[in-house]
């Protein structure tokens, strides 16, 4: 019995500590984007867009904070101060990430603008799949860190930008193998191309996650396992959007419907999303 109470403490105790850290996440994204008035933008506009972005902020925190609270026991005093430390690099690295691909990802219109001022749900949802990207990145690295260069956190980080230049790399292929501009019809408001697209970085961001949350033995080690689980998943996107085309969708062009008709048809999207994120999740468990 007693132990019993010992590890429900225990559990308690490692949920505050996640709930903290989810508070200072909210807190350091208000640091980061001090114009952005989130209860104005929520509640007095309505703004579903922002709502799309900042749900999506949350999500990739949670998965950014999972980071740092998973993993074997070390008693919990060393948990505890592990949980305090890689949560906070956790949420460095997520709000460094969302910035950063801002900039690299949609980089031929201003997102903040189109999200902010245009109200354009479709940049809100690719800001959002963005930060879930990024939150799944920051899980693998985190949790897959160990004693490489400079030690843990040091390996964690090169992790991290690991991950980002790979989510960097799929945002080229996802545009070669789709036959419209991506940026274009994002900046015009369509949801369908913003569902789809961020299907296939969400598919990607998991297949780096579980290559990254292998314990670290080498970087030669490491980088062998990204190069195999990410390319075969690079080389899967064409497959898993003639899939959705040909066999999700018989009968119909997925290129029709998301950007040749005057309606975008956004459930032909989200099958498309759900075959890259579906065959993602099938090639992890298969590896």
């Amino acid at each position: 019995m007693i132990g019993i109470l010992d590890g429900a403490l225990t559990t308690l105790l490692y949920i505050l500590a996640s709930f903290v850290l989810f508070i200072i996440g909210k807190v350091v994204y208000q640091l980061f984007h001090p114009k952005v008035k989130v209860g104005y933008e929520l509640v007095e506009k309505d703004n579903l867009a922002f709502s799309f972005a900042h749900v999506g902020y949350f999500v990739g925190l949670l998965l950014a904070i999972g980071s740092a609270v998973m993993g074997e026991s070390n008693g919990l005093i060393e948990d505890l101060i592990n949980i305090a430390i890689y949560g906070a690099l956790s949420i460095l690295l997520l709000n460094l990430s969302i910035i950063i691909n801002d900039k690299l990802i949609l980089s031929k219109f201003d997102l903040k603008k189109e999200i902010l001022e245009d109200q354009n749900a479709g940049s809100g949802i690719v800001e959002g799949a963005n930060a879930i990207a990024t939150g799944l990145i920051v899980l693998g690295a985190i949790h897959g860190e160990g004693f490489g260069t400079g030690g843990p956190i040091v390996t964690a980080v090169l992790y991290w930008l690991l991950g980002q230049g790979i989510l960097f790399v799929t945002t080229i292929v996802y545009n070669l193998i789709t036959p419209f501009d991506i940026h274009e019809h994002i900046e015009k408001n369509n949801i369908a191309v913003a569902v789809g697209y961020s299907g296939a970085i969400i598919a990607i961001a998991n297949l780096i996650r579980f290559a990254l949350m292998h314990d670290f033995e080498s970087w030669y080690i490491t980088l062998e396992d990204v190069a195999v689980d990410v390319g075969i998943g690079l080389v899967f996107l064409p497959v898993a959007r003639l899939l959705a085309d040909k066999i999700l969708l018989p009968g119909r062009n997925l290129t029709d419907e998301l950007v040749n008709q005057e309606k975008p048809n956004t459930g032909a999207a989200l099958v498309e999303a759900f075959a890259y994120v579906g065959g993602s999740m099938l090639i992890v468990w298969a590896l």
